[in-house]
């Protein structure tokens, strides 16, 4: 296949980590700084916020990276290989493990939905709880097409 011809999603996949990296540096800690405000009594919140969105951060940056790399073995035609169903089954556990870091992370979501009154908050909590999964589901339906396309095609070679 031709070197370039995914050039355009690895670019979209550097797009999509630099707001994140932006967001990390300079809204997060505006948010736990929030959360301290609505609760004084409970400073420890700041901690939680930090670590919950923080954590969640690695898993997305690993699929990324993940992503990445199964656009590198598209380029060298092994785009049907063991390696890009690994890459998959990496992605799959990433969207689960960010999944389930908001989820452990949603009473933090609550606390400020219910002091600030804003209801949008859990919706937006909701949304990537939701969102992670629907990536997880979908690359745990490519990597078992994946899979059975390789062992079709494993069979075949050994038949010719």
């Amino acid at each position: 296949m031709k070197l370039g011809s995914t050039l355009f999603l690895k670019i979209a996949l550097i797009l999509i980590g630099i707001p994140v990296l932006a967001l990390c540096i300079f809204v997060v800690p505006e948010i736990a700084n929030y959360a301290v405000e609505l609760y004084p009594d409970y400073t420890y919140l700041k901690y939680l916020i930090f670590f919950d969105l923080y954590a969640s951060v690695l898993p997305f940056y690993f699929a990324l990276y993940q992503a990445f790399k199964l656009l590198s073995y598209i380029d060298k035609n092994k785009a049907f290989s063991e390696l890009s169903v690994r890459a998959l089954k990496n992605i799959k556990y990433s969207a689960i493990t960010f999944s389930c870091l908001y989820v452990l992370g949603m009473p933090l979501f609550y606390l400020m939905a219910e002091r600030d009154d804003a209801p949008g908050i859990i919706v937006i909590g909701m949304l990537l709880i939701f969102a992670s999964l629907v990536i997880a589901v979908f690359a745990a339906v490519l990597q078992r097409l994946l899979q059975e396309a390789i062992d079709i095609k494993s069979e075949n070679d050994l038949i010719v």
